[in-house]
C-alpha cells in the first residue's frame, strides 16, 4: 500500500550518528537480528571496505524496515562535505529528511549544508537530538542553536529528555503527556508519570506545540483562538499538516548507540512523516495505473556483477523480466531481476510499486539521473543536480602499459560517482582527476585499486603556461643548407614577427619576384606552426604572434619543402630570442560563495594569491565574491577554502585570459622548466 511507505533520508554532520541510528532502527524493527557498531565495522549500511577502514560513511546506502505495517526506506548518507553528491541523491528521491544533531555539538557545518539542500528540495524534516547519553550533552543548547540557525522554521519540541549525559534515562512525550524510562540497549521503555521537577517545562513546551499545531490549520486556529481546548487527535492532525507543509520541524531525542528512544522515533515517522501520496498529491489508484516512471538515483559499478542501479518508482509498476524505455538516451533496456536491498544484502522481488525503492542489476546504458519509463508514453523526470568537483590531482598508472586499464576503470567509477571528473590536458600531457576534496580523491584512488586492480601515482599539477613577445622584429634570417653526395638541401627565409592582441597566431607572406616559390610557402607556415609549440624561454607554446614571410631564396635543384620547413623553424626561434619573450600564465574568473562572516578572510586570502577582487554581491544568506586569480594559485583552493570557512564556502572558476607572469616568479618557473628538459634529454 503506497500510503504505508515512508522514504526518509538520514542526514547530518559527520559523526552525529546516522549509521548507528539506522542500525538501531533496523534492529528494533526486526530487520536485523543483531545490532552492529561502526567501531566494529559490522553495521548494515557501512559495508564498503573504505567505510569500514575509516569508520565513516562515504556512500549512500538503502535500508528498508517494517514498523506497524508500514515500510520505512531509510537512506543513510555520508556526513562529510566531500560526499555531498550522495546526500543530494538521497534527498532527490526521499519524501522527508531526518536531521540528526549531536547533543554536545548541536548545529555543525554540514547540518547547515544538508538543511539548505532539504529546503531546496522542499522536504519536510524531523530533527533528532542524538547522543543524549554523551558527556556534556545539552538538549536545550542544541535547541537554541537550531532556533538561531534555522529561524524561518518553527522548531517544535515533541519530546523532552529525562536527564542528560550519564543520567539520561528517558524522555517525556509532550503529545501524550507521558514519560518513558528507557532500558539501555534493548529499545524497550517503561511508561510512567511525568517527573514532578519537569512539569513546568513540559507545560511550557506543550503549549508551544499546541499553538504551532493550531496555526497549521485554519479551522483549528479559529477554535484555539476562541479558547476551545483541542483534543489530542486535533493536535496530532495540526502537527502533521504543519510538518507536511514544511512549516513545523518536530524535535525528538535519544541515543542511537544505546538504543534509547528509537521505537518512539519509528512511531513518529509512521504517524507524522509524509507518504508518497502526500508528496505527489495523487491517489494510490492513479499512481498505480499510470505509465511507468522511475528515476535511477545511484549506481554501483562492480567489476564482476556489473552495474547495480538503485531507483525509485514514482508511478506505474516495475515488473521483473520486463522491457523499459530509457527516456534520456532514447533506448530500450531489459530489466532482469528486481532486488530489494539492505546495505550489501539483496532480496529478489517480482515487482516494485509506486513510491517504493529497489535496485536493478546489469542495465546496459542507464546511469544515475536516468528516467526509466515506457516507450508508448515516455516522460523524463527531473534529474539530480550535483556539485562540480573543485580539487584536481594529476594521476598516472604505476605500471607502464596500464593506461588503457586505468581509462576503463575510471569510466566505470564515473558511472558510480557523479561528482568525479576526468580531464586529459593536451598541453601539460597530464590526466587530471577532480574530486570534492582530499578524502574523496583518496577513496576514489583506493577504489581504483580494490575494484579494478589499477594502482595510481599522483603528481604535481603542471600549469599550462604560454610564451609571447613584447616587441616586433624584422628580417630575421633562417637558412638551412646541407650538401650531400647527391641532391643537397637548401631553404632560406626572412621573417618579420610582431605581437598580436586579438588572436593566438597569424601567418602571412609578402614575397615579391618569386624569392620563395609559392609551392614552398605552405612548408614555411608548417615549420612555424611546429616551432610555436616550444618557445625560447621555457619550452611552452607561443601565442599572440603574427609572423610574415618577407623574403628568402631558393636553389633550383636542392630546395625542398623539408628544407624550407626547417629554415622557417630556425628563423622563428631566432626571432623569438630577439623579440623580448615573456612568460604568460592562465588567469581564471573565480566566484566564491561564503557566509558574510568570512568575507574579510576570503578577500585577504585571494589577495595573497595575486588575485584581483572585481565585486561582491549578496545572494540569499551568502555573499558572492567575484575576482580573477592565476590558475597556479588555485589548484589547492578547495582545501584552503574549506579551512577558512570551516566547510561553509564553495567556489567555481572558469578560464578568463592569459597575462604576463611577474618577473620574480617567471625566472623561477623558467629555470625549473629548463632543468626538467635537460634532465629528460639525458
Amino acid at each position: 500500500m503506497i500510503e504505508r511507505i515512508r522514504n526518509v533520508a538520514v542526514v547530518a554532520h559527520g559523526g552525529a550518528g546516522k549509521t548507528s541510528l539506522t542500525e538501531a532502527m533496523l534492529f528494533d524493527s526486526g530487520a536485523i537480528k543483531r545490532m552492529g557498531r561502526v567501531e566494529d565495522g559490522n553495521t548494515t549500511t557501512d559495508f564498503q571496505p573504505e567505510e569500514i577502514k575509516r569508520r565513516v560513511t562515504t556512500t549512500l546506502a538503502v535500508a528498508p524496515c517494517s514498523w506497524r505495517d508500514h515500510k520505512i526506506n531509510l537512506l543513510d548518507t555520508p556526513g562529510y562535505g566531500d560526499f555531498i553528491g550522495e546526500v543530494k541523491s538521497a534527498l532527490r528521491v526521499a519524501d522527508g529528511a531526518m536531521v540528526l544533531l549531536d547533543a554536545v555539538a548541536g548545529v555543525e557545518v554540514q547540518t547547515e549544508v544538508v538543511w539548505d539542500y532539504a529546503e531546496e528540495a522542499g522536504l519536510p524534516r524531523v530533527a533528532f537530538v542524538n547522543k543524549m547519553d554523551r558527556e556534556n550533552a545539552d538538549f536545550y543548547k542544541a535547541l537554541e542553536r537550531m532556533q538561531a540557525s534555522f529561524a524561518s522554521k518553527k522548531m517544535v519540541v515533541c519530546q523532552l529528555p529525562v536527564g542528560a549525559a550519564e543520567n539520561f534515562r528517558g524522555m517525556v512525550d509532550l503529545l501524550a503527556e507521558k514519560a518513558y524510562i528507557l532500558v539501555r540497549g534493548t529499545g524497550e521503555a517503561q511508561e510512567t508519570a511525568v517527573p514532578e521537577d519537569m512539569s513546568e517545562n513540559v507545560a511550557r513546551f506543550r503549549d508551544s506545540l499546541i499553538e504551532a499545531a493550531a496555526e497549521a490549520d485554519d479551522e483549528l486556529l479559529m477554535r484555539y483562538l476562541d479558547g476551545e481546548e483541542l483534543s489530542l487527535e486535533d493536535i496530532r492532525l495540526g502537527l502533521r499538516q504543519g510538518i507536511l507543509k514544511g512549516e513545523i520541524v518536530p524535535i525528538l531525542c535519544g541515543s542511537a548507540t544505546n538504543n534509547m528512544g528509537i521505537r518512539q522515533l519509528l512511531d513518529f515517522l509512521v504517524d507524522f512523516m509524509p507518504s508518497p501520496l502526500d508528496r505527489q498529491g495523487a491517489t494510490a489508484e492513479a499512481l498505480t495505473q499510470a505509465p511507468l516512471a522511475a528515476l535511477i538515483f545511484k549506481t554501483l559499478a562492480d567489476p564482476y556483477i556489473g552495474r547495480m542501479s538503485y531507483l525509485r518508482v514514482y508511478q506505474g509498476v516495475l515488473q521483473k523480466d520486463s522491457i523499459v524505455y530509457n527516456a534520456n538516451q532514447e533506448i530500450e533496456e531489459k530489466v532482469g531481476s528486481l532486488l530489494q536491498v539492505m546495505g550489501k544484502n539483496q532480496q529478489p522481488v517480482d515487482r516494485v510499486e509506486p513510491g517504493d525503492i529497489a535496485a536493478v542489476a546489469k542495465l546496459q546504458a542507464s546511469v544515475t539521473g536516468t528516467t526509466l519509463t515506457v516507450k508508448s508514453s515516455p516522460q523524463v523526470l527531473p534529474g539530480i543536480s550535483f556539485p562540480e568537483p573543485t580539487l584536481p590531482v594529476a594521476i598516472s598508472p604505476k605500471s607502464r602499459g596500464d593506461e588503457e586499464k586505468l581509462s576503463s576503470a575510471l569510466s566505470r567509477l564515473l558511472e558510480e560517482d557523479t561528482t568525479i571528473r576526468l580531464e586529459k590536458n593536451t598541453e601539460t600531457k597530464q590526466t587530471i582527476l577532480k574530486g570534492m576534496g582530499e578524502l574523496h580523491v583518496d577513496i576514489t584512488l583506493e577504489r581504483l585499486q580494490r575494484k579494478f586492480g589499477v594502482e595510481v601515482e599522483t603528481g604535481e599539477l603542471r600549469v599550462p603556461y604560454r610564451e609571447t613577445i613584447r616587441v616586433p622584429v624584422s628580417r630575421v634570417e633562417g637558412k638551412y643548407k646541407k650538401q650531400t653526395g647527391g641532391h643537397g638541401q637548401y631553404g632560406h627565409v626572412f621573417l618579420d614577427m610582431s605581437p598580436l592582441a586579438d588572436e593566438s597566431f597569424n601567418f602571412s607572406e609578402s614575397i615579391f619576384g618569386g624569392a620563395v616559390p609559392k609551392q614552398y610557402i605552405p612548408a614555411v607556415e608548417k615549420g612555424i606552426r611546429e616551432a610555436i609549440q616550444e618557445g625560447a624561454l621555457a619550452g611552452y607554446p607561443v601565442t599572440n604572434v603574427k609572423v610574415t614571410l618577407v623574403d628568402g631564396s631558393y636553389h633550383p635543384v636542392d630546395s625542398s619543402e623539408m628544407a624550407f620547413k626547417i629554415a622557417a623553424g630556425m628563423a622563428f626561434r631566432k626571432a623569438m630570442e630577439q623579440a623580448k619573450p615573456v612568460l604568460l600564465e592562465p588567469v581564471m574568473n573565480v566566484e566564491v560563495r561564503v557566509p558574510e562572516a568570512f568575507m574579510g578572510d576570503i578577500i585577504g586570502d585571494l589577495n595573497s594569491k595575486r588575485g584581483r577582487i572585481l565585486g561582491m554581491e549578496p545572494q540569499g544568506k551568502t555573499q558572492v565574491i567575484k575576482g580573477q586569480v592565476p590558475l597556479a594559485e588555485m589548484y589547492r583552493y578547495a582545501i584552503d577554502l574549506k579551512s577558512i570557512t570551516q566547510g561553509r564556502g564553495s567556489f567555481k572558476m572558469e578560464f578568463s585570459h592569459y597575462e604576463e607572469v611577474p618577473a620574480n616568479l617567471a625566472e623561477h618557473i623558467i629555470q625549473e622548466a629548463r632543468a626538467a628538459r635537460e634532465a629528460k634529454a639525458e
